[in-house]
């Protein structure tokens, strides 16, 4: 006789499609109502996030019987297969120009091989779910946010991964940095308040090219407050996209992670480099495992988290090089990946 062993039969895939009608776009879910929510063009991204969201808050399942749905479904999702291996991440997938959404629990091989993804960082989506009265102030609260403690440059990959998917492909990395910035300072309303220091430090207070930018994709709504970077003046948003995502757990955490970011931008040896060449530098130092020597990661993802193709890649790499920001740096052609070695160490002579 065969054992049969029985598992809780929750829905961890959960796909989203925006279709085009005439008077405006509608969003579909095979789990909601069949003729779908009309919805309006400026509001159609946040409203995929926030129905995704609400489906994982509602299926949750313990992690040790989460499992690797793309696995599941032959990976289908990925153009090759490297075999599953990795922890089990929830990953946001943007498909067909951003018509079709999933949010699904991958492992980490599969993830880094699927198109279009990106690992949605410390979600409000907790392991099990909260009791009836753990309200904002209560004790339960409380535990489930000081448990979150992952490392800043943890916090800060899963955050670039997540905007890489969420950001358009064309986003620069001017307001890449921003966004950042935004997403890990952002309260739980949603709002970020950069203080003019902050964006002098990260050369980008004279300039509102990337608030606009971010702005017409319709990732974040800028508050009626000065944003004209003098004096003691605060840049205000609102977020559309991340807040819906990121806002719950361990906010000192994420504010740990905004000041390790600005402090690896704003090396000495990375000032007078671009801003792609900056961000270029922060995805690798993000990447890269404390006491490891070389480190690899696929170019793809690592061109698409950049937000750059393989030349200007390779042109960014050799400048980083040059100014000792990475020790060496090489490209895999049977893997496909990149690897770097860290900078060089230098004597407290030469330093000086």
């Amino acid at each position: 006789m065969r054992l049969c062993t029985l598992r809780p039969q929750v829905r961890r895939t959960w796909t989203v499609e925006l279709r085009p009608q005439q008077g405006g776009t509608v969003l579909y879910c095979a789990l909601c109502a069949p003729r779908g929510h009309a919805l309006a063009a400026s509001a159609a991204r946040p409203a995929v996030l926030a129905h995704l969201a609400h489906h994982a808050r509602r299926d949750v399942l313990p992690p040790h019987l989460r499992t690797c749905q793309c696995h599941e479904r032959g990976c289908r999702w990925h153009p090759r297969h490297r075999g599953c291996a990795g922890p089990i991440l929830l990953v946001l997938t943007r498909e067909h120009g951003g018509r079709l959404w999933r949010l699904a629990d991958i492992c980490a091989a599969c993830a880094g091989a699927t198109p279009g993804s990106a690992v949605v960082p410390d979600t409000a989506i907790a392991s099990t779910p909260a009791r009836p009265d753990a309200g904002p102030g209560s004790a339960g609260a409380k535990r489930a946010t000081l448990s979150s403690g992952a490392a800043p440059a943890h916090r800060v990959r899963d955050m670039l991964s997540y905007l890489a998917a969420a950001l358009p492909p064309d986003a620069s990395a001017e307001g890449r940095l921003l966004a950042l910035q935004c997403a890990l300072r952002t309260n739980t309303s949603g709002q970020a308040h950069l203080p003019a220091g902050l964006l002098r430090s990260m050369r980008l207070a004279r300039t509102l090219a990337p608030w606009d930018e971010l702005e017409d994709a319709r990732w974040l709504r800028r508050l009626p407050h000065p944003t004209e970077q003098t004096g003691h003046r605060t840049a205000a948003a609102q977020l559309l996209d991340a807040a819906v995502l990121t806002q719950e757990p361990a906010r000192h955490d994420r504010h740990r992670a905004a000041d390790w970011t600005l402090r690896a931008i704003s090396q000495p040896r990375l000032r007078a480099l671009p801003a792609a060449d900056r961000l270029t530098a922060l995805v690798l130092a993000a990447h890269h495992s404390p006491g490891a020597g070389r480190t690899s990661m696929e170019a793809d993802h690592l061109t698409r988290t950049c937000g750059l193709d393989r030349n200007t890649l390779t042109a960014t790499l050799d400048r980083l090089v040059a100014v000792n920001a990475v020790g060496a740096w090489t490209f895999e052609p049977v893997t496909e990946d990149v690897s770097w070695d860290p900078p060089h160490k230098t004597s407290s002579r030469s330093a000086k």
